[in-house]
């Protein structure tokens, strides 16, 4: 994340929490409150973040290799593959730690681009509209590059969602592929930054490039993805590998896909149609998974399942956020907006969400207005 963009961010939280507080029936709900309930909780221990990051890349790349050795289509490959997969997926999910943490720990932002980064085609760059997520008039609206209203449309707009993962690793390849030819002419360059540049489910989203952007960071970063990508087609071709190497690594690349794509549908309702929201509805839009077991701990990996806590407050670092729901949990009151985004699994958030979306189906196929905001409440703590 640029200075600009972190600066922004960081000035939007100051707002926030002396905004007007949110009122939920009878309960005034303070973010300030709740910022000087978890106030122990910001300390960021960098140490956590680098053995977390190297131990997860020796584990993917490690149990990677074996997968790439393994039999194919046996059942010591396939195994590999989970582990692999879901492992590569983890550590691909520092991208969002790099988003945030911004210039506070650059060394490590540049490690992650060296071990996940470049390898699995994803430069942190790529992840510079997600402050757009977290501003409070860009939030579910047509400007935020990860929010779509699939809560309120028909269940075949989650179907197109899905459908899109096993063609992104071809994109992304073909993209980096194309990389040298961004470079021929500022206007063109302009035009892939800000339209083919960013990992987005809302293709509608084009990313506002500040002028003090590092573009020769970026330029940088592409470029090695360039040649990442030429290196794997050139080994298949010289005949170090057999074609059906690219196969694997594709396989390999759709379950990552898949596994993110399917964790952005627990992380919010996705009930609004493109308006602006309010800092309540946008918390009400968020979720917490009050589950523990080794599925949630696998599928939302460095926080993620605390969702809703992550927007209230978003310098929260990964490693406290466990913490810090605990303390919301005892010191809020059982009747605030906090509480009501604890849901007790994925599954029970998955299913709050088709059910939307029949409904929205139905309310559109007899010509009425799909259903408001509100939550239809299924598996609430």
């Amino acid at each position: 994340m640029s200075t600009t963009e972190l600066e922004d961010a960081k000035q939007l939280e100051i707002l926030t929490d002396s905004a007007v507080p949110v009122v939920s029936g009878s309960t005034v709900f303070s973010i300030a409150d709740a910022r000087r309930i978890v106030e122990p909780c910001f300390a960021r221990e960098p140490h956590v973040y680098w053995v977390d990051l190297l131990v997860t890349a020796a584990i993917a790349y490690g149990f990677a290799s074996a997968y790439l050795r393994a039999p194919v289509f046996s059942l010591e490959q396939s195994i590999y593959l989970l582990i692999s997969g879901f492992a590569l997926y983890r550590a691909g999910c520092f991208i969002h730690e790099v988003a945030h943490v911004g210039d506070e720990m650059p060394w490590f932002r540049a490690t992650w681009n060296v071990l996940c980064g470049i390898p699995m085609l994803m430069p942190s760059f790529f992840l510079e509209s997600h402050v757009d997520h977290h501003k409070t008039d860009h939030y579910g609206t047509e400007r935020d590059g990860q929010y779509l209203p699939l809560g309120c449309s028909p269940g075949y707009r989650i179907l197109l969602l899905l459908a899109q993962v096993p063609l992104l690793p071809v994109c992304i390849f073909v993209r980096f592929l194309l990389s040298p030819l961004t470079f021929v002419h500022p206007r063109v360059r302009n035009w892939f930054l800000e339209h083919a540049s960013s990992f987005v489910i809302n293709f509608r989203h084009r990313l506002t490039i500040p002028p003090s952007a590092p573009r020769r960071v970026w330029a940088a970063l592409e470029l090695a993805c360039f040649v990442r990508a030429v290196v794997m087609l050139a080994v298949v071709v010289a005949g170090v590998y057999a074609p059906t190497r690219l196969v694997e690594i594709y396989v390999l690349a759709v379950l990552v896909v898949g596994l993110n794509y399917n964790r952005s549908l627990v992380a919010h309702h996705y009930r609004n149609r493109g308006d602006e929201m309010t800092p309540e509805q946008q918390l009400e839009d968020s979720v917490t998974i009050k589950g523990f077991g080794p599925v949630t701990a696998l599928f939302l990996p460095l926080g993620l399942r605390y969702h809703a806590l992550h927007h209230m407050l978003p310098t929260l670092p990964y490693h406290n956020l466990a913490w810090a729901h605990w303390r919301l949990m005892q010191q809020l009151p059982p009747e605030s907006p906090y509480h009501a985004t604890v849901y007790r699994s994925c599954w029970h958030v998955l299913a709050e969400l088709w059910a939307d979306a029949r409904e929205a189906g139905a309310a559109s196929g007899a010509g009425e207005s799909p259903r408001g905001p509100q939550s239809v409440g299924l598996g609430r703590m």
